[in-house]
């Protein structure tokens, strides 16, 4: 089937019965709201409603999903819902249990990034709601129109502006102005279940098309709208208290989307290329395949006794060499000391990265050089320097974390923004990491000082702010560190490489994703091409390994010497992505034998967590990194985290103009 069959929907055979039905819609205002059902609570209004709103989880348009959007808006909290309709005839082969898996049950604006719209010269209008975690919901399409309605309608009751990158886009709650910029920071970005995760605000399912708009019904639970929301956690003891990722939890989510709606958003970062990479693309078109088989290794990391996933063999080749190149055990104290000179000044700070990549560090060290290598002191710092710069840096922190130590509850009642944040800092921190000695129990002092030390950042840092994730990267810092002012200090230095990852256009992070890509393209052609016909090439089964640095794929011991690996930037300051890489290639067999598609892929890839061996993995990626070369250095733009940003004076320049 040809592209542009499967987006023109216009044989649609119910279309003619969709332009009849279009009249339902209306757009209530508060005079509407008054007359609607008692059981509805008077502070829930609904300002818009849309009939016949429909996804398409198939690349059959009688297959479409038809449905009710609403906008409704409690107190000063402006939510976003879709309900599909039960029983209508065209959708009869689909289950009532698949059409409830796309229900969008009262999404906040809080939790949504951007809109972004498209106009195709066939067909209908539609929508891709962006999430803060980048990821996104269905494409909505109008059917009856009232896109333009649907936005006018978000812009009175919220700060909507059109992306200076990208005239079809409206970012949500993005401001320029510098003050409202700061206090807008405060915003949390968060990720919300996208179909099956409860939610306070219930809206009743509408029976048909024709369901009359004056007996819409919200639920008596409406009076609850801030209740919790399923945030990043660490692996707690017990897995029947365990919620899942919730960035994972949306993806999964948005895998069940097959082929005609993935391909539809998709667009999301395949538009997203004109921003530079595009032209970047062509000026750097890789010819060579740099495939080469892997020497046979043994796996060294425990597998847990269910479901172990087996690498696939690995046969000889002719570069022995640096596949095989061994890993080393870690550094220890005389070896360290061997590189300081008398005043503690780092010798051949080279040397110690190479050497800290090839076998990681001793606990006993970490304190010491996780430091030097995050860039907090610089390598040829004295002792007494490094104790000066403490105590100077211990000032500042203190300075900065009574910003927020000092708000009254005068202020703070009328400081919403502040206390969403705080409120989704503590929600987060008591989900993190639980399992440790040094995190677990109640009333534990080190979450709090992690607590403390993620309200800070976000008053160091207002236009990046809080999002979830942090915690995850924050965890092993203040473990390592002990002290809650070095931890802070270091956890800035991580973020001025990582905090991309986190930025509201998610540019960090596609342009990650999109390297990525390029790299399997050089460096295994077949398994690209097989991504390529399965329509896996927008790589977000890949999403939680780059965000958060593999946290949850290893042990919290291994993740740290990854991470100590991965900050030496040797060989390669992106080496990360040859992480991804190397993992691909060790299952590649298997993926490609079993005719994985998306959504199987990334369960997959979800349940390779833990059964992952990392020093084969850092041996391939090697490996992988040398026989790249320039090649490889070229499928990555300029800026891609970790290099720090490229500071074009762009950052958060949106146009604050007419969205219509």
């Amino acid at each position: 089937m040809l592209e542009s069959e499967l987006h023109d929907l216009s044989d649609d055979a119910d279309y003619a019965a969709s332009q009849q039905q279009g009249s339902a819609s209306v757009m209530l205002r508060s005079d509407s709201a008054k007359q609607s059902s008692p059981h509805e609570q008077d502070d829930a209004e609904v300002l818009f409603s849309k009939d016949n709103v429909a996804i398409h989880p198939t690349q059959f348009a009688s297959e479409r999903i038809s449905g009710r959007l609403k906008l409704i808006k409690q107190g000063s909290s402006l939510f976003m819902t879709w309900v599909p309709y039960k029983g209508h005839s065209s959708e009869a082969n689909l289950s009532e249990k698949d059409r409830s898996l796309y229900t969008i049950r009262a999404v906040p604006f809080t939790d949504i990034r951007s809109i972004r719209r498209h106009t195709p010269a066939l067909g209908w209008q539609y929508i891709i709601v962006v999430l803060s975690s980048g990821l996104a919901y269905p494409p909505l399409y109008f059917y009856s129109g009232g896109v333009k309605e649907f936005l006018a309608t978000i812009k009175q009751n919220i700060l909507l502006v059109r992306s200076a990158e990208d005239a079809n886009v409206f970012l949500v709650n993005d401001f320029q102005n510098t003050l409202q910029r700061t206090l807008s920071s405060l915003e949390l970005p968060r990720a919300v279940s996208v179909a099956c995760g409860p939610s306070n605000l219930s809206v009743d399912e509408p029976n048909s098309p024709s369901f009359n708009d004056n007996q819409e019904r919200t639920n008596s639970g409406a009076n609850n709208l801030s209740a919790s929301v399923p945030q990043f956690h660490g692996r707690p003891k017990h897995k029947v208290n365990d919620p899942r990722d919730i960035s994972i939890q949306v993806l999964e989510k948005f895998s069940l989307v097959t082929r005609f709606a993935r391909e539809t958003t998709s667009q999301l970062f395949g538009e997203n290329q004109n921003n530079g990479f595009s032209g970047y693309e062509r000026r750097t078109r890789i010819q060579p395949n740099l495939d080469q088989p892997k020497k046979s290794t043994d796996i060294a990391e425990k597998v847990p006794a269910e479901n172990p996933v087996i690498p696939d063999p690995k046969p000889l080749d002719k570069l022995s060499l640096v596949w095989g190149k061994p890993r080393q055990p870690p550094l220890d104290s005389p070896e360290w000391t061997a590189f300081l000179d008398s005043e503690g000044r780092v010798t051949d700070s080279e040397a110690l990265r190479k050497r800290i990549f090839y076998g990681g560090l001793e606990h006993n060290l970490r304190k010491e050089v996780w430091g030097l290598i995050l860039g907090y002191y610089a390598y040829d710092s004295t002792y007494a320097e490094r104790e000066f710069l403490m105590s100077v840096k211990k000032s500042e922190y203190e300075t900065i974390k009574n910003q927020w130590q000092s708000i009254s509850k005068a202020q703070a009642k009328r400081f919403t923004k502040f206390r969403e944040r705080k409120g989704l800092i503590e929600k987060d921190v008591v989900r993190t990491d639980r399992s440790l000695a040094f995190y677990e129990g109640d009333d534990n002092p080190n979450i709090t000082v992690m607590r403390d030390i993620l309200l800070t950042y976000s008053f160091y840092n207002f236009d990046l702010g809080y999002c979830q994730g942090m915690s995850d990267l924050l965890a092993p810092i203040l473990f390592v560190m002990g002290d809650e002012s070095e931890a802070f200090w270091c956890f800035v230095a991580l973020l001025e490489r990582l905090g991309p990852n986190f930025n509201r256009d998610q540019n960090g992070m596609h342009s990650q994703l999109f390297a990525l890509s390029k790299l399997v393209e050089l460096l295994d052609c077949p398994l690209h091409n097989y991504f390529q016909q399965h329509d896996c090439l927008n790589y977000f089964f890949c999403f939680r390994w780059v965000l958060i640095q593999f946290k949850r794929e290893f042990e919290f011991e291994k993740t740290m010497r990854l991470w100590e690996v991965l900050w030496t930037h040797y060989p390669s300051e992106h080496l990360h992505l040859y992480v991804c890489v190397a993992i691909l290639k060790q299952y590649r067999n298997k993926i490609m034998g079993e005719g994985m598609d998306f959504d199987n892929l990334l369960k997959f890839i979800n349940e390779l967590s833990g059964q992952i061996d990392l020093d084969a993995s850092l041996r391939d990626a090697e490996a992988l990194c040398i026989c790249a070369g320039e090649n490889g250095a070229a499928c990555i733009p300029p800026g891609t985290p970790p290099s720090m940003p490229i500071d074009d004076g762009s950052f958060y320049n949106q146009l604050e103009d007419e969205i219509l």
